[in-house]
């Protein structure tokens, strides 16, 4: 008795990643470093100066990192309540934070005391920030004011109370020190001017504002609130330019690149996503474990910080050009394969005796049903697999044995059903149609009785039927182009002139004569 042949699963071209220089940049970094902190990460933020130092705000602390640190070089405790958006000052010597018992704390990065306190505010403080002439601070509070204090004097300058709900966001114009910005949970974005008593620019984002962001121009503004980022032109007075839509949970911080060129936007979905600025496409993605709440970049990209709702810190750092190069030395390293393969080429001699050693052969779990003919089980078993390509080879091999038709017969609601969805998923696919499409149409001849029994079914049978009516409406649209081409190549090609023979004509027309 012959032995069985194991089912042969055809190799298919596949299509690799395309692989653009934001795939190389971004994924040119190390393994993340993760720091457990206290409570959720809720702000990080890099100090402008060498050796670019960042604050991390979590629970009742305020740590501040080195670059390659792994235990925080300083650290600020006199919080009585959680802390909020530790922010240092364009010098790198100040250190601002907002609380929940309402008091605005301004730090020495050299010292532990608090230089002033700020009081005037009745409930938790979520945006702190500095303005560009340094010696003023913006604040925004869950007590819907947001307010500007002068530094040397611990005072109160100016307070406005236009927002309708919480305050949770807020930015200093780099280039004005008298314009800021600031988002809300009423779903409005305020744009303010200290020279004057209310609001100059309003713009509504339809969702609770969760982070702002200027560009270095500050001709545009980004804001990202619900599961939209929405980029607004304030040169036009506020006008929407673009609104993106690709994360699945809220999106909670933005970021830019240090060219200028990246947007980034992180999301409780925890995903990072990296646009072009040019055409605000994602060009590339970065997966955490946890919902991520604050996101920073240092300066010229070094590294990515992010914090998440678990109370963890991811830091990335980027690969030095040593590195790249240890990395690319050891991909050229290969195992030596002679060592697997020797004696397999030996040729015995003339007096050598051979002794074979039988090879027993394994066979996939299809392959064990096929072969004891339970042909329905070897159906079911590359279903379960979850391959398509072993599923469509299994089915060939069925229909070779003209017992395709059998498998797919007598089967229940659950079990047609999940055939179908595999059907719905494969069937356009051009590598799979020849086989899945003779398959369609068995399973219609079989269940054609059973139609209007099973609302499942019948809601499959329809989403079916709508692939292929549009497949086929796709083929028709292209076989009318490939004509239209074919009219437009034959028309460009220039015509030459055939000879034929016996004629002095090249075309073989004989000329009529004029009289």
């Amino acid at each position: 008795m012959a032995s069985f042949k194991p089912t042969k699963i055809p190799i298919y071209p596949k299509l690799g990643e395309k692989v653009t220089p934001d795939t190389l940049y971004w994924k040119n970094y190390k393994a993340p470093v993760q720091i457990k902190e206290f409570g959720a990460v809720t702000s990080i933020d890099f100090s402008p100066l060498a050796p670019h130092n960042y604050a991390v705000t979590a629970s009742t602390r305020i740590h501040i990192y080195g670059p390659f640190s792994q235990e925080p070089v300083k650290t600020f405790t006199r919080f009585k309540d959680t802390a909020y958006s530790g922010k240092f000052r364009s010098d790198g010597q100040l250190l601002v934070a907002g609380c929940e018992d309402s008091v605005v704390r301004l730090f020495d990065v050299s010292g532990k005391v608090a230089l002033r306190v700020f009081k005037g505010h009745t409930k938790g403080v979520h945006v702190t920030d500095f303005t560009s002439d340094c010696y003023h601070i913006l604040t925004g509070s869950d007590d819907y004011t947001c307010r500007l204090w002068d530094i040397p004097n611990s005072t109160e300058l100016t307070s406005y109370k236009e927002h309708t709900d919480y305050i949770r966001c807020g930015t200093t114009s780099k280039l004005n020190r008298d314009i800021f910005i600031t988002g809300s949970y009423d779903h409005t974005l305020r744009v303010f001017d200290a020279r004057v008593e209310k609001s100059v620019m309003t713009m509504d984002h339809s969702q609770p504002v969760e982070s702002v962001l200027l560009y270095p121009s500050e001709g545009l503004l980004v804001s990202s609130g619900g599961r939209y980022v929405k980029v607004w032109d304030l040169l036009k007075g506020g006008q929407p330019l673009v609104s993106l839509k690709n994360h699945h949970k809220t999106v909670t911080c933005l970021g830019l690149s240090s060219n200028g060129q990246r947007l980034l936007s992180a999301s409780l979905d925890r995903h990072v996503k990296i646009y072009n600025t040019t055409n605000y496409k994602v060009v590339h993605n970065f997966d955490y474990a946890a919902s991520i709440l604050s996101l920073a970049l240092a300066p010229d990209d070094e590294s990515i910080v992010v914090g998440m709702t678990n109370g963890v810190l991811s830091i990335k750092h980027r690969k030095s050009p040593e590195e790249k190069q240890e990395v690319a030395g050891k991909q050229r390293v290969r195992p030596v394969y002679r060592v697997f393969v020797k004696g397999r080429n030996y040729v015995p001699k003339k007096d050598d005796f051979f002794v074979s050693k039988p090879v027993k052969s394994h066979l996939a779990k299809y392959d064990k049903q096929l072969k004891r003919f339970n042909i329905s089980k070897a159906l079911d078993t590359a279903l379960e697999n979850r391959k398509p390509d072993i599923t469509v080879a299994v089915m060939k091999e069925l229909d070779r044995r003209g017992t395709l038709k059998n498998a797919l017969a007598g089967r229940d609601e659950q079990n047609l059903s999940q055939l179908l969805n595999f059907l719905i998923g494969n069937v356009v696919d051009p590598r799979f149609t020849p086989v899945l499409v003779t398959a369609t149409e068995m399973i219609l001849d079989i269940y054609q009785a059973v139609v209007g029994q099973s609302s499942v079914v019948d809601r499959q049978l329809v989403r079916l039927q709508e692939l292929v009516e549009r497949e086929i409406d796709y083929q028709q649209d292209l076989l009318e182009v490939l004509g239209m081409l074919d009219t437009l190549f034959a028309t460009s090609l220039p015509r030459k002139e055939v000879p034929c023979p016996g004629s002095s004509r090249p075309n073989g027309l004989i000329p009529t004569l004029s009289h």
